[in-house]
């Protein structure tokens, strides 16, 4: 994400509630997951109080209306559609919530998962297999599924760290010093049977969040990741694809600047929120390095294009923003988008933002890949205020305040989806 808004950790006195409740209950019999709904994103900033979120079908219409499909925008016979998801929380409880997405759209098909390794350290992004079994585990299910997965490419990814210490660890990187933590992981992943994961390797590169940041090095970077390419790419079994993610604009550096070369890159993708505040989105898509400059340069690579992360930001619930959006991945048909669903970007777990959310869900409900509807608000029979649980998925009582917290009631499943 940009440089403005770091993710940052939240810690909640209320998990420690809520953790009691789940051990109390796990007593009682072997079980295999727990899942909740609406829970917050502990990569997000602290979130004011929670809003109620509006049943969408009980707003009125969007002010701007939704343009038609198009078609050129279809997909033509025996061609994959692109997939499409939504970022929910990076551990298990992301996963546990895709279903319940899905069900607020109608039972539209989520074939993108995306989440991201933590960076704190080495161990955390050489991906141990606790966390990374249930996404393995999702993606398997269904063959035309797609693990999309963020690496970070150092440690203390999010601590600061001074441009003189990532120019050092960038050369340190270029010199193969940390190339075992990479084979690690790709040996988990084939090993955990998703030897096709999308890797989108040291995203946001252009910006000064990360200490896996280009800016103090360019050259070093670009070595640095064709090392980690070449050794992950050396594990048998592997059939990797590694996607080159900036954020959209200038940024620190202009992202071109970083990188890496055809050979070494499968995807060209870009994170786009709506930013900064005042900004049209027809500014977003002809300034320098923005969104059309990211399909031209990618056409000219012969490479798909993706939007990893995106969603509303600086200009709050702008349905202009959605729209466009939405219609803009309709027409160039990015190989997949993950919605950020946390707040202020999102239109579930996030109440900020009910009519882009009633936008949103018109769009995509019921949405499959054998038949892409046009972009067109559809009535549909008004849904619970709150999605239902899972079958076979029992609801303890933790008392309203933590309910509350964690933005619906917790329950264990007894099938793990």
């Amino acid at each position: 994400m940009a440089p403005q808004h770091k993710r940052a950790g939240v810690r909640r006195l209320a998990l420690g509630a809520a953790a009691v409740a789940a051990s109390a209950a796990l007593a009682s019999g072997p079980v295999a997951g727990v899942g909740v709904a609406r829970a917050a994103d502990p990569r997000a900033p602290a979130p004011s109080p929670t809003t109620p979120v509006a049943t969408p079908s009980a707003l009125p219409p969007p002010a701007v209306p939704l343009p038609s499909a198009s078609a050129s925008a279809t997909t033509p016979a025996g061609e994959e559609a692109p997939a499409f998801g939504v970022f929910l929380k990076s551990d298990a409880r992301g996963v546990a919530r895709m279903p319940l997405f899905s069900h607020w759209l109608g039972g539209a098909e989520l074939r993108a998962g995306h989440t991201y390794l933590p960076g704190h350290r080495w161990r955390d992004i050489e991906g141990s297999a606790d966390f990374l079994k249930v996404w393995a585990h999702w993606r398997n299910k269904k063959a035309d599924r797609m693990l999309v997965l963020n690496v970070p490419m150092q440690e203390r990814n999010e601590e600061g760290v001074s441009d003189g210490e990532v120019r050092r660890l960038l050369r340190q990187g270029a010199a193969g010093e940390f190339d075992h933590h990479f084979r690690v992981l790709a040996e988990r992943l084939v090993e955990l049977k998703v030897p096709d994961t999308v890797i989108v390797l040291g995203w946001e590169m252009n910006g000064t969040t990360y200490t896996h940041r280009c800016g103090p090095d360019p050259e070093a970077w670009k070595k640095y990741w064709n090392r980690i390419v070449t050794t992950m790419r050396s594990v048998p079994g592997q059939k990797f694809r590694f996607d080159f993610t900036p954020s959209r604009g200038v940024d620190a550096v202009p992202w071109t600047k970083c990188y890496p070369g055809d050979d070494s890159v499968d995807i060209i993708g870009m994170d786009s929120y709506d930013q900064p505040a005042g900004m049209s989105f027809e500014q977003q898509v002809k300034e320098p390095y923005g969104l059309q400059h990211h399909v031209d340069f990618a056409k000219a690579h012969g490479k798909p294009i993706s939007y990893p992360e995106w969603g509303l930001f600086r200009n709050g619930d702008n349905v202009e923003y959605m729209r466009s959006m939405l219609a803009w991945m309709e027409e160039h048909k990015p190989l997949y988008n993950t919605l950020t669903d946390y707040c202020p970007h999102g239109v579930w777990q996030c109440g900020a933002n009910p009519r882009s959310s009633h936008l949103y869900r018109s769009a995509l409900f019921g949405r499959t890949d054998q038949a892409p509807p046009p972009l067109t608000p559809t009535p549909k029979p008004t849904p619970p205020s709150t999605p239902p649980p899972p079958a076979d998925c029992t609801p303890l009582d933790l008392g309203s305040w933590v309910e509350e917290w964690l933005g619906g009631k917790l329950c264990l499943r007894f099938d793990w989806w």
